[in-house]
């Protein structure tokens, strides 16, 4: 059984070896879909019976790891040597410096990486996380894949 659970936020990037209006400073709304597959939780009496895993805790989990920490941020490349400069010059300013440039596709490995041990079978229904897809605008999108 394959559940998954969307979430959304807000944040800026740049790409800026992009030839087109990806080099501009800019945002999205993007949306986050965290899918999970596992056995249904048969155990009597447990709150999650009937369930692969409660939707509120890959919420709570895509949250805690990925949502918060980017949403209303601006996700910069670190080799971009001319925006990440000036970002640093604004005292408090959310600003998450990445190894890659922020694509949608980079995105969305990363944010795989950082979810694929925090989905934890718990409950012995063989719990794990299958694809992370990422929308960066509602026509386009990425997917990262357990390739194992």
């Amino acid at each position: 059984m394959q559940i998954t659970r969307r979430l959304e936020f807000d944040a800026g990037h740049r790409i800026p070896n992009h030839t087109s209006q990806c080099r501009h400073l800019h945002g999205h709304r993007y949306a986050l879909e965290v899918t999970l597959s596992g056995d249904i939780i048969t155990t009597e009496g447990l709150s999650e019976q009937g369930m692969v895993m409660d939707f509120s805790e890959v919420k709570r989990i895509a949250k805690e790891m990925v949502v918060d920490v980017w949403d209303h941020a601006f996700l910069v490349y670190r080799g971009d040597t001319t925006v990440l400069p000036f970002l640093q010059t604004i005292p408090g300013h959310k600003t998450i410096v990445m190894d890659v440039p922020p694509t949608a596709e980079n995105l969305a490995m990363i944010a795989f990486g950082l979810l694929d041990d925090a989905y934890r079978d718990t409950y012995g229904n063989h719990l794990r996380l299958e694809r992370v897809r990422l929308y960066e605008t509602p026509n386009n999108w990425a997917d990262h894949l357990r390739t194992e």
